[in-house]
């Protein structure tokens, strides 16, 4: 079972909740003084008015757009993608929520996230570790202190592949549990990099293509 975040029930909303394959697609819902199981109602529908910093081939600021817009145009814009590894050398990957307005249903990155308006690549690795799956690191000194915990690992260019998002890519030393955000993430689990390769192979089509872009690089690196 894995803990997953932000579920509002019946008009009810609860801290956490856990996902199980094997209860048939079912919620069992944690409270503070029983548990119970109940039928998922829905997601929080996808903010298309967030802000974004446009720029240009050089990745330099040229102006902000709503994300609706820097989407629908094309316009080049940043993103970070984040690699988990536990100590089995096994790879945390994400099944990405419906709701999302890109690739909804379609597994990627542990974690991944666009570079919000005015935010940097290392801040939002930062933000988007707590917002997705709960794992909070230290912010005051940046990540360059938290190594080896969490290190950049390559940048990618704006290409067709990532929908014109210039992309860092960090690699996470990180053992779980996660509380997966509700509203980004449908589920996740844990995979071996010869799994990954075997997925790559035979079902592409469930990867998402920045995450099929960046794993022949990003696999001798973690």
């Amino acid at each position: 079972m894995k803990p997953i975040s932000g579920l509002i029930v019946r008009g009810l909303d609860f801290a956490s909740f856990v996902y199980s394959r094997k209860t048939g697609g079912t919620w069992r819902i944690s409270g503070s003084t029983s548990v119970f199981y109940c039928s998922f109602v829905g997601f929080v529908a996808q903010n298309l008015d967030e802000l974004f910093d446009v720029v240009d081939d050089q990745d330099r600021v040229t102006g902000q757009a709503a994300r609706r817009d820097v989407h629908a145009r094309g316009w080049r814009h940043r993103a970070v993608h984040l690699l988990v590894v536990n100590a089995a050398g096994q790879v945390f990957l994400q099944k990405r929520s419906m709701t999302k307005d890109l690739f909804p249903g379609i597994w990627d990155s542990s974690a991944a996230g666009h570079v919000g308006a005015g935010e940097d690549y290392d801040g939002t690795a930062l933000r988007e570790l707590e917002e997705e799956l709960g794992l909070k690191l230290p912010q005051e000194r940046g990540v360059a202190s938290l190594r080896p915990q969490i290190q950049p690992l390559f940048k990618i260019e704006a290409r067709p592949e990532t929908g014109q998002e210039f992309v860092w890519v960090y690699r996470v030393e990180s053992e779980g549990p996660f509380v997966l955000q509700v509203d980004e993430i449908e589920t996740g689990d844990w995979f071996t990099c010869e799994e990954i390769e075997r997925w790559i192979q035979e079902r592409p089509q469930e990867l998402a293509p920045a995450f099929l872009y960046l794993w022949p690089k990003a696999r001798g690196l973690l």
